[in-house]
């Protein structure tokens, strides 16, 4: 159904066909009718997710609710569904069916990846991911959140803001001392607190961290923990992890996923003590 507007412009009238609000579609991305409400607060919120891979349920109705601000690990055992989670809230696996809602009204699951990017959700996989023949400065300033036209990227200069933006996050991450170092010349913990620094460039909301301690030193451990409640001071973090101290040490509410549905929740004293959780994970 079409009706017709006139819209002023200058000295004539344009005549234009519009259609009414009902033959609207939704914008890409906003909740549909369909989809689930998050609270307020919420900036994630996974609603009766199901993944199936040939035959086998990666995610079993999970739901889970991320708020703003908040610092939450994820723990649980191989195949409990941690990795497809990820995969779903970034857009890399679309679910068979269930909702992830971001920020109160986005349904991620009509997204694509390089969109749930730029919604401000950024992710961290369990190896680092950096330019190791380029210095530390180097990978931060090529993360800056810009416009990546051609033309802009062409004649891109750095300017004073962003430079002191580089040099935040390098104190930040604990590299200032290594800006001129290459990348490949960092130990693993410290490409780790690089990749960490690059995705803080892009200025998330959210920040999904995958084993970030995977392979580190228990003084890069604990550095690392020391970093994660850092930047939790700005933005809501989500850790998957499977180090029970490293979890300890970050004093976050835990959840335990068991067969891609979420087995228990509370603190890690709670969830440790949970008969079900001893049963299928910590008792191993």
């Amino acid at each position: 159904m079409w009706r017709r507007s006139t819209v002023p412009e200058g000295d004539g009238t344009i005549v234009a066909a519009e259609p009414k609000a009902s033959a609207v579609p939704a914008r890409a991305g906003r909740r549909t009718a369909a989809a689930p409400a998050a609270a307020a607060g919420t900036v994630l919120y996974l609603d009766g997710v199901t993944v199936s891979f040939d035959g086998f349920r990666a995610l079993n109705n999970l739901s889970l609710v991320i708020a703003k601000g908040e610092l939450r690990t994820i723990i649980g055992p191989n195949g409990a569904g941690k990795t497809t989670m990820m995969d779903v809230i970034t857009g890399k696996t679309k679910p068979d069916r269930g909702h992830v809602i971001f920020d109160a009204d986005t349904d991620l699951t009509r997204l694509d990846e390089t969109r749930i990017a730029n919604l401000g959700i950024g992710r961290k996989f369990q190896k680092p991911t950096v330019f190791e023949h380029l210095t530390v400065f180097e990978n931060l300033e090529l993360a800056l959140k810009c416009d990546r036209g051609t033309f802009r990227t062409l004649f891109f200069t750095l300017d004073a803001a962003r430079a002191r933006r580089i040099d935040e996050i390098m104190g930040l991450i604990g590299l200032g001392d290594r800006r001129a170092f290459r990348a490949g010349q960092l130990s693993h913990g410290q490409k780790q607190w690089l990749e960490i620094g690059m995705l803080l460039m892009q200025e998330p909301q959210i920040l999904l961290l995958d084993e970030p301690v995977a392979g580190m030193t228990d003084h890069e451990t604990e550095q690392t923990a020391d970093l994660i409640l850092d930047i939790n001071r700005d933005r809501s973090v989500v850790v998957v992890e499977h180090d029970m101290e490293f979890v300890r040490r970050l004093g976050a509410k835990v959840t335990v996923l068991h067969e891609g549905s979420v087995l228990a929740e509370g603190s890690l004293e709670t969830v440790k003590n949970d008969h079900r959780v001893i049963e299928v994970y910590l008792g191993r």
